[in-house]
């Protein structure tokens, strides 16, 4: 499973991070993340590959349940 632009969303709604938060940790343009989140582009698979380890390093959880994707927070970042 990739993460999906919904994920990306929540998880940085748990986290609290901005997009220029998420851009400057995963080191991707903004606007780049920008339009994957309101379903305007697909990035490519080594992008979402690094926005979901960005994501996990910082403590989010991609989930997968009978109600389909999503994130828990399962720890805290400093």
């Amino acid at each position: 499973m990739g993460v999906t632009k919904e994920q990306c969303r929540g998880a940085r709604g748990l986290l609290g991070w901005t997009l220029e938060n998420l851009a400057e940790r995963a080191d991707i343009n903004r606007n780049t993340i920008n339009k994957f989140e309101n379903g305007q582009s697909k990035p490519h698979r080594a992008t979402l590959r690094v926005l979901q380890a960005t994501l996990e390093a910082a403590g989010i959880e991609f989930i997968e349940n009978g109600r389909g994707p999503g994130v828990r927070l399962v720890r805290t970042t400093s």
